[in-house]
């Protein structure tokens, strides 16, 4: 074929401007509009792994873009995303095909808008796992993606901010650092060593004619104490006998509604020492209760058993009954003991709390009966077997 001189020239030229297109398209990318394409097609082959975006998409708007198709195939290792995509528009892309095999793993797009990406398809298998997120995505708007099927577990997002705090971040007694001053260290509330007097009883019995009493005083702090327990009853007429069961017990809670007690203890009606261990606490259903067992120098074995219950009528008036059982381990005529459960005690009171509740003078009926072979014992003596008594007295702590 014969080419005419003249026409080279014009095809310099025009191979010329071709060229300098092409390199014009790589770099600028900017007013690019993707707003009507319709990629709902089969992409499930497709291979982006050659795309070079690396020029300044920053005005390149994908707003139509309709990515509803099948594109779980969908390779984009290989983009080059690098250019400034700070103001891309993705809102109006519809994403919500099958992409769960697509794979973004060497794509960077830290400048990128997503704002308004509908991501609300099938993407439990898409691989992110590749992703670099290292750069600078501050201004990465996400705000209205739907990315509750994706699955991030593999990211690598350690140049983002937060992250777990170092080992010696605070030191164990909170200070930081910082000195406690003139005053020391502070010392918490639970540690601080206190005490108090709770008189449960302290109330008359008319029939017997006597003062019964039951009070307790404690120091120490909420994980370890010193109390001290007295509880009996004092005659008003004749010899005016004192019956009183005294113990020194150090006092731990167990857990968080039983307290364990152990220290030693004194009974002035057999005039004998003992050793004593015990348990007090709460019960289901709110029932105070408490065991103590008290081992005494002749070898004797006591158990006095107890519960209460506080029937709260309104925020002053409350009933309360209250139950005690004593049991011994071996006879004792001296002392009026037999072998077993010796006696039964009783009582309902009701009573008013006033004064923030720390005064509560109460009235209310007491019962007492043997129990066992003490019944008879008590018969061969000419003691009463069983007795009722209408009581009032008062109760206080501080």
């Amino acid at each position: 074929m014969k080419i005419s001189k003249k026409n080279l020239p014009f095809i310099g030229l025009s191979s010329l401007v071709l060229l300098t297109s092409s390199f014009a398209t790589a770099a600028d990318m900017s007013g690019m509009d993707h707003s009507g394409m319709d990629m709902s097609g089969d992409m499930s082959g497709m291979d982006h792994s050659g795309m070079d975006m690396s020029g300044d998409m920053s005005d390149m708007d994908h707003s139509g873009m309709d990515m509803s198709g099948d594109m779980s195939d969908m390779d984009h290792s290989g983009m080059d995303m690098s250019g400034d995509m700070s103001d891309m528009d993705h809102s109006g892309m519809d994403m919500s095909g099958d992409m769960s095999d697509m794979d973004h793993s060497g794509m960077d797009m830290s400048g990128m808008d997503h704002s308004g990406m509908d991501m609300s398809g099938d993407m439990s298998g898409m691989d992110h796992s590749g992703m670099d997120m290292s750069g600078d995505m501050s201004d990465m708007d996400h705000s209205g993606m739907d990315m509750s099927g994706m699955d991030h577990g593999s990211m690598d997002m350690s140049g983002m901010q937060g992250g777990q705090p170092p080992a010696d971040a605070r030191s164990p007694d909170y200070s930081n650092g910082v000195p406690y001053g003139q005053y020391g260290k502070p010392m918490m509330m639970g540690s601080m060593p206190l005490w108090g007097v709770s008189v449960d009883d302290l109330g008359y019995q008319f029939d017997e004619d006597q003062i019964n009493f039951e009070a307790t005083g404690w120091y120490g702090t909420d994980s370890n104490r010193i109390r001290l327990r007295t509880e009996g009853s004092a005659q008003t007429k004749d010899d005016k006998e004192i019956d009183s069961l005294s113990s020194l017990a150090y006092w731990k809670p167990l857990s968080i509604f039983w307290n364990g007690e152990a220290g030693v203890a004194y009974d002035t009606k057999n005039d004998n020492a003992a050793l004593m261990a015990g348990i007090v606490g709460t019960a289901p259903y709110f029932i105070e209760t408490d065991a103590r067992a008290y081992l005494y120098t002749d070898g004797q074995l006591r158990l006095d058993l107890g519960a209460e219950y506080e029937w709260r009528l309104d925020q002053h008036w409350v009933v309360i009954p209250e139950v005690g059982l004593t049991a011994f381990s071996k006879d004792d005529h001296d002392n009026g003991i037999t072998k077993g459960f010796n006696e039964m005690e009783a009582e309902v009171r009701l009573t008013y709390e006033t004064f923030s509740r720390q005064l509560a003078p109460y009235v209310g009926v007491s019962y007492e009966t043997a129990l066992g072979k003490a019944r008879g014992q008590r018969r061969q003596e000419n003691e009463s077997v069983d007795s009722s008594s209408l009581t009032a007295g008062v109760k206080f702590w501080f």
